[in-house]
């Protein structure tokens, strides 16, 4: 059995977003929460899960769509960078405009939220409309949200500027957290109800999960994922009291709540809302066909976070409250770290050879381990002795040939300017890839790739950030001790 059931998922979660426009004047504007594109956490805690699900859906709509995307103009002149993908909210930005297009979806312009004058602010505006994307200035507002009154004025929401919308569903995304998705909403909301449009709003976010207990596995997995934005789940106190039924919401849309109902009574003398969880459209949960794989998939997921939250503490991108909060969850699962099976056997085998070491758990439970040498990183190290045991070649065959690998290695050292030869995973594939046509095992070793997905490793020490992209791409699941690979002061990190 499928833990998750995509295709119902795609149905039922279509199928609401249709109806809650006839909510209202045909016009509804959709608060998208969470990962729009690569959100590898669903796919991880629900079995089943595609990365691009959510794009997939609103490509499905795309007649009846368009998209407003919403940037923190803070984040812009910060170059605030994302943790998942190491790239900046800009970029970020970007890459959501190429992928809207790439499906054919109307992009009805970028809100600069918290707007201020600047050059990086300029160059970003300019450069969108070179590439036919228009941009829009929205404004703090004092006392937000608690001033009503001035909220709901020209000198509020009326100040920012007005995006002109066609299409019955305007999704409204961002970047990342804080871009002020709801605030825009509630702007276009104001303007409609000046223009005679009875406009409505809903909100779009996989998790927590409203028809899940508060410490179910699943939510607690989503409440680890984000404890660096001081987000928690809550029991939506609007619905217990309206309907007497537990719904598990988190703390910032409770927090909203309050506005938005007395806009929409403001506006219509009514609201069509009585709690948080109303407002939501998310049917995650009505989609779950395998509970038990779902309990053990949010477990090993909470673990892999706390090993996060540790990196970014020692980077100095978390703080030490972070790291707590996923320890104090994990002792409500009753789950520790050496639970994710490969870690114990990269510590055990770099406590025995004193050099970086890495292990790998393959989708049949099969332990594989390698550690770093003079030729190659832990990582390349790895993913050969994987291939090979995939392919079932004996351990001794060399797949990359000596002569490929001179070349290699001279490059590195004195054109790149790097001071080791080691060849890291990308290289290796590289090699791999130039001997393939010639050397029938360096093919079938390749072929094995498409085998590691889903696959979980562990290292003892910190990765090159080269070795980690490539083994996120390769879909590998990785974690890492936070102990330097050397004693270098400068690592790709």
């Amino acid at each position: 059995m499928i833990a998750f059931d995509y295709e119902h998922y795609l149905t039922i979660q279509k199928r609401e977003i249709l109806k809650r426009i006839k909510l209202f004047d045909n016009k509804l504007y959709l608060e998208f929460g969470g990962k729009l594109i690569e959100d590898y956490h669903a796919a991880r805690v629900l079995p089943g899960f595609h990365p691009n699900g959510k794009l997939e859906i609103f490509s499905s709509l795309k007649d009846k769509i368009e998209v407003i995307i919403v940037v923190n103009t803070n984040d812009i002149i910060a170059n605030k960078i994302r943790d998942d993908n190491n790239i900046s909210y800009q970029a970020e930005v970007e890459r959501l405009i190429d992928d809207f297009r790439a499906q054919d979806i109307l992009i009805s312009g970028v809100v600069l939220s918290f707007y201020s004058e600047g050059a990086i602010t300029n160059a970003f505006i300019k450069k969108l409309a070179r590439n036919n994307i228009k941009t829009y200035k929205h404004y703090v507002i004092a006392d937000y949200p608690h001033n009503l009154e001035k909220i709901f004025s020209d000198e509020g929401l009326g100040r920012n500027e007005y995006i002109t919308t066609t299409k019955p569903l305007v999704v409204v995304t961002a970047p990342g957290s804080g871009s002020g998705k709801l605030a825009t909403c509630l702007s276009q909301l104001y303007h409609d109800n000046k223009n005679g449009v009875r406009a409505g709003y809903a909100k779009y976010e996989t998790f927590p999960i409203w028809n899940l207990p508060i410490n179910h596995p699943l939510n607690l997995a989503y409440e680890a994922a984000t404890v660096d934005l001081g987000d928690f789940n809550v029991i939506d106190p609007y619905h217990l009291d309206k309907f007497n039924i537990k719904a598990t919401n988190y703390n910032r849309d409770v927090d909203a709540f309050p506005v938005l109902k007395a806009m929409f009574e403001k506006m219509y003398g009514e609201t069509p809302y009585e709690s948080p969880t109303m407002m939501g459209v998310n049917m995650v949960g009505f989609a779950l066909a395998d509970e038990a794989a779902i309990i053990e998939a949010s477990k090993a997921e909470v673990i892999r976070r706390y090993y996060a939250a540790k990196k970014y503490f020692f980077l100095d991108k978390y703080n030490a409250s972070s790291v707590d909060k996923i320890k104090i969850i994990m002792n409500k699962l009753g789950i520790i770290e050496t639970d994710r099976k490969c870690v114990l056997p990269s510590l055990t085998k770099a406590e025995k050879t004193h050099v970086p070491c890495m292990a790998l758990t393959l989708n049949d439970g099969t332990i594989i381990s390698a550690k770093t040498s003079k030729l190659l990183s832990s990582a390349a190290a790895l993913f050969l002795n994987a291939v090979k045991h995939l392919a079932k070649i004996n351990d001794e065959i060399p797949l990359i040939s000596p002569n490929l690998i001179e070349p290699i290695e001279s490059l590195k050292t004195q054109i790149s300017g790097v001071s080791d030869s080691v060849l890291d995973l990308n290289d290796t594939l590289i090699a791999l890839s130039i001997q393939a046509p010639m050397n029938p095992l360096s093919d079938l070793a390749l072929k094995q790739i498409e085998k590691l997905k889903g696959v979980q490793a562990h290292s003892s020490a910190l990765l090159d950030k080269q070795d980690l992209h490539i083994l996120r791409k390769l879909g590998i699941d990785v974690t890492e001790e936070s102990v330097p690979a050397s004693n270098k002061l400068y690592w790709r990190s």
